[in-house]
């Protein structure tokens, strides 16, 4: 298990224009050889907009993009002609495949918070596509079959407790609230990567929301 904490994630955006970026991977102008993807995952971004800040139209490929809203509301338009509102508990979707553009941005009232990861298809190419899954359940299992992973979002009420999934590679995002994983106390931003897991649970100190990344090998 390899614990990564929230203040060691690498600063990015540009907070002049109301853009704050924390990154879990190398990424950008941050080339870090040492750190560049675990399973599938190639990027594990928080990201805060400001009211009216956003990210303008860029292109993406062979790229599957999952976005976890935390607080405000995101707005998502795309080149295969998609606009959305994303939301507190909806699971966003982009398969980028040979390539699409897209734009995102915060047009409400309220800061934008969100947790965007990137994970690598089996195979490059193919048509772009996009879903959205509004209000997913708790325990409600997200599948990424081109990247051949599984996302499991848990809201856990404080003393509970969660099975990790037994896996390859397993990535354990805290979102929100303080967990204990094994011997390890995560809080908010923190993230564990552990490879082989088997029989390994998560325990809620207070009330949590937790994402886990459930990937082959």
């Amino acid at each position: 298990m390899d614990v990564r904490r929230a203040g060691e994630r690498y600063p990015g955006g540009d907070p002049a224009t109301g853009i704050e970026s924390w990154h879990a991977f190398s990424f950008g102008p941050h080339y870090d050889p040492g750190n560049l993807r675990f399973g599938a995952i190639i990027a594990c971004n928080e990201e805060r907009l400001a009211p009216g800040a956003g990210f303008g139209e860029h292109p993406h490929s062979h790229t599957e993009i999952v976005t976890w809203v935390v607080e405000g509301e995101l707005t998502h338009c795309d080149s295969t002609g998609h606009e959305t509102k994303v939301r507190p508990g909806d699971v966003q979707r982009l398969s980028s495949a040979a390539g699409v553009r897209h734009a995102e941005r915060n047009d409400g009232p309220s800061p934008l918070t969100f947790v965007q990861m990137w994970l690598a298809p089996r195979d490059p190419g193919g048509e772009p596509s996009y879903e959205i899954v509004p209000g997913i359940a708790d325990s409600t299992p997200y599948a990424v079959a081109e990247a051949g992973a599984m996302l499991h979002i848990r809201r856990l009420a404080a003393g509970e407790r969660t099975a990790v999934p037994d896996g390859a590679y397993v990535y354990v995002h805290v979102v929100r609230g303080a967990v204990r994983l094994g011997e390890e106390r995560l809080a908010a931003g923190d993230a564990a990567r552990i490879t082989a897991a088997v029989g390994l649970e998560t325990v809620a100190l207070t009330p949590a929301e937790v994402l886990l990344w459930e990937m082959s090998g």
